[in-house]
Formats: C-alpha cells, sequence, structure tokens
C-alpha cells in the first residue's frame, strides 16, 4: 500500500522516513481541505457573519468556537504530556517529546485559523491587544497568554531539533506554565460568566485542564501509531512503554473526567436549578442526548477505558483505536459545552411572551467547512512534520 518513493535515512537510528503514493494523496487532500476552509472563511468576511453562520444574539457561539477550543484544548495537552518526560525527567515518556511538541504547535495553529474565521474583524484582534490591552478581560489574557506560550513551544521545538535539550526544557518549562495559565484562563472565561448556569463555577478551570491531559494523551497514542504504520517501522520497547505509561495516565484522566461529568449532571439536576437543570436534562434526555451518551460518554470515555483495560495497555494497535475513538468523544465535549450552555434563555423563568422554552442552533455550511479546514491544515501540518523531521525520531531511538 505504502510504495516508496523516497526514503530520508537516518543511519544512526537504522530508521527510514519515507513518503508514498498514499502518503502524498493524503497530504494533497488535506491540503486541498485547508484551502477549502479558508475560502469558506474569507467569503464570510464579505458576506457578512449574520448571513453565512448559524450563529446568533441569542447563540452567539457555535461550531467554530468549539472547534477552537477543541484544538487548543489539545494543544496544551500535548504539552503537558510532552513536558513529563522532556521538561520533568521521567525518561519512560522521552521517545514521544518530540512529535508531542510539534503536534501541539501543528494544533494551537489550526485553533488560531478557526478563530480568525469566527471573529469578524481579527487583525483588530492582534492590533489592540497591544495598543490597548484591557487587563480586567479574560479573552484579552487568553489572546495574549496563547501567544506567549506558541511563542515558547516554537522556540523549544528548535531547540529539540538543535539536541540542546537543557535549554529546551527551560522553553518547555515556560511553555507548561503559559499552557496552564491561558487554559485555565479559557476555562474562567466560561466558568466566570455567571449568566450563564450551565458553565458558572469554580471548577470549570480545573476541568479544561484536566480534559486537556486526556486529549493530550489520546492525541499521543493515535498519531505515534499512525507515523510509525505509515512509515513501514517496527517501534522499539522504549516507545512502546512511553505509549503504555500514556495509555495508563489516560486511563485515570478518564476516571478523572468520569468524576466530574457526573457530578456535574447531579449538580444541574439536584434542587432543580434555574438555567441548569433545564439545560443538563436538554444534553441527557433532549435533544442533544445522543451527543452527550455516544459522543461524549461512549466514545470519549466509556470505549476507549474498556479498551485499554481489557488489552492491559500492551497493543499499541488498540492504544491507537483508543485514542482515535477518544479524540472524537472529545470533540463532542467540546461542542456540547459550548452549545448547550447557551440554549437556555435569560429569562427563561419569567414567562415573558414570544420568548422560546430553549434557543435552537444548527451549524451552516460555512461553518462546516471552515472547521473541516482546520482539520486539514493540522493534518498537513502532521503529515508534512513527518517527513521534515524524520518521523520526530528521539534521542532514545
Amino acid at each position: 500500500m505504502f510504495e516508496k518513493i523516497v526514503a530520508t535515512v537516518a543511519p544512526e537510528r537504522g530508521l527510514a522516513v519515507t513518503t508514498s503514493r498514499a502518503y502524498n494523496t493524503a497530504i494533497a487532500l488535506m491540503g486541498f481541505l485547508a484551502a477549502v476552509g479558508v475560502a469558506f472563511g474569507i467569503h464570510a468576511f464579505f458576506a457578512g457573519h449574520e448571513h453565512v453562520y448559524g450563529v446568533t444574539r441569542e447563540v452567539p457561539w457555535g461550531l467554530l468556537i468549539a472547534t477552537y477550543v477543541f484544538f487548543v484544548v489539545t494543544s496544551t495537552g500535548l504539552c503537558l504530556v510532552s513536558s513529563i518526560g522532556h521538561v520533568f525527567g521521567v525518561q519512560a515518556l522521552m521517545p514521544i517529546a518530540k512529535r508531542s511538541v510539534f503536534l501541539a504547535i501543528a494544533t494551537i495553529v489550526s485553533g488560531f485559523l478557526v478563530i480568525a474565521f469566527e471573529i469578524e474583524n481579527p487583525w483588530r484582534m492582534a492590533i489592540y491587544n497591544v495598543i490597548s490591552p484591557n487587563l480586567t478581560s479574560n479573552i484579552w489574557w487568553m489572546g495574549t497568554l496563547y501567544g506567549a506560550y506558541l511563542f515558547f513551544m516554537l522556540i523549544e521545538f528548535a531547540l529539540l531539533q538543535m539536541e540542546r535539550h537543557k535549554i529546551a526544557g527551560l522553553f518547555g518549562l515556560m511553555g507548561v506554565v503559559s499552557g496552564i495559565a491561558a487554559h485555565s484562563n479559557l476555562g474562567a472565561v466560561f466558568g466566570l460568566l455567571n449568566a450563564r448556569e450551565f458553565w458558572h463555577g469554580p471548577y470549570m478551570p480545573i476541568y479544561f485542564i484536566a480534559s486537556a491531559m486526556l486529549s493530550g494523551c489520546a492525541a499521543v497514542m493515535f498519531f505515534t501509531w499512525l507515523a510509525y504504520k505509515t512509515n513501514g517501522w517496527e517501534m522499539d520497547e522504549s516507545l512502546k512503554k512511553a505509549l503504555s505509561v500514556t495509555a495508563k495516565l489516560g486511563l485515570l484522566l478518564i476516571c478523572v473526567l468520569a468524576f466530574f461529568d457526573t457530578w456535574k449532571v447531579m449538580s444541574g439536576i439536584a434542587g432543580h436549578p434555574p438555567g441548569k437543570y433545564e439545560a443538563t436534562m436538554e444534553l441527557i434526555k433532549g435533544g442533544y442526548a445522543t451527543n452527550f451518551w455516544l459522543g461524549e460518554v461512549g466514545l470519549g470515555m466509556a470505549i476507549p477505558f474498556l479498551i485499554l483495560l481489557f488489552t492491559r495497555f500492551r497493543s499499541t494497535t488498540a492504544m491507537f483505536l483508543a485514542g482515535g475513538l477518544g479524540i472524537i468523544g472529545i470533540f463532542f465535549m467540546r461542542y456540547d459545552l459550548v452549545v448547550v450552555g447557551q440554549i437556555v434563555p435569560h429569562f427563561h423563568g419569567m414567562h415573558i411572551v414570544d420568548i422560546p422554552h430553549l434557543y435552537s442552533y444548527a451549524p451552516t455550511l460555512h461553518e462546516i467547512m471552515v472547521s473541516l479546514g482546520g482539520v486539514g491544515l493540522c493534518g498537513m501540518l502532521y503529515l508534512m512534520g513527518e517527513k521534515l523531521f524524520r518521523g520526530h525520531l528521539s534521542e532514545v531511538h
């Protein structure tokens, strides 16, 4: 299937990074998808977001915000997982460090692409973030901290390529600090909105960090197996051990997320809290129940948990499957979190005429294509990275 066309040989490692007809086709498809997404996003600038996006004054955040959150959550998780090895010195996770850092950069760049087309005037954000900072705004802090995070990750990755691991570890630590600060701040963007009862609460920043770690574990298992399979390599024992440790960490984080979700549902039902109860019931019994039970609970937690538990972390193929299903399920988590938190009207309990019981939202073609454009960009960067950086071979291979 993977007919070799070009090979870049790393003789000191005994491995060859190859391209193939399937590889070239895949990178062309990902690039085409990214270009189409950008074209739809540019068209939205000229046509007007209110005409081509499904968001409204009542539900101002939709699929693009959910996709942005998904990408930056995954990026932060990849940064945290990689830092366990080359920043904090856990040797078992060293083999996954370089690829994890590169994927962290690819995912956050993809997230920036999506959010740029969600914001009606993204260039104003870049300009006024510098010349007119608002230190009391969580959104300002989000942009600033994620910008710093990307800067540190780029420097760290460059130093890793130069095998300057001590200095790379220092920049990696700064990336971890800025990533945690940025990501917990993103949780605060939701958690400090007391007008949205479904989101409101101090646990949201902690939930975002825990779910980010799970996203990072899933991405490591999925993309590492995929890279080795497409390159036709055999994993050595150190890499298999690294994936096994990552899978064990992922299993623990699934339990943590299940704990959070259980109490989120319980707190939304007990005592019928206004606003939160209606949103929770819509999530578990209403129009978003399929997303929740099949997507979040099934694909995101239950099935990966069972796969990893019953294979006892020995099968890399099982880890790949668990990681892929987990990534899909985590996307449902982001979408449900963003949308369900907005569908309950502010004055739902006052029986005001002409205000519906729940608002509705459905993504439009433009939103779907811009989101897929982000996926295409991420896939294209991943494939290019495998070729350009010799499969991210680490010093322990």
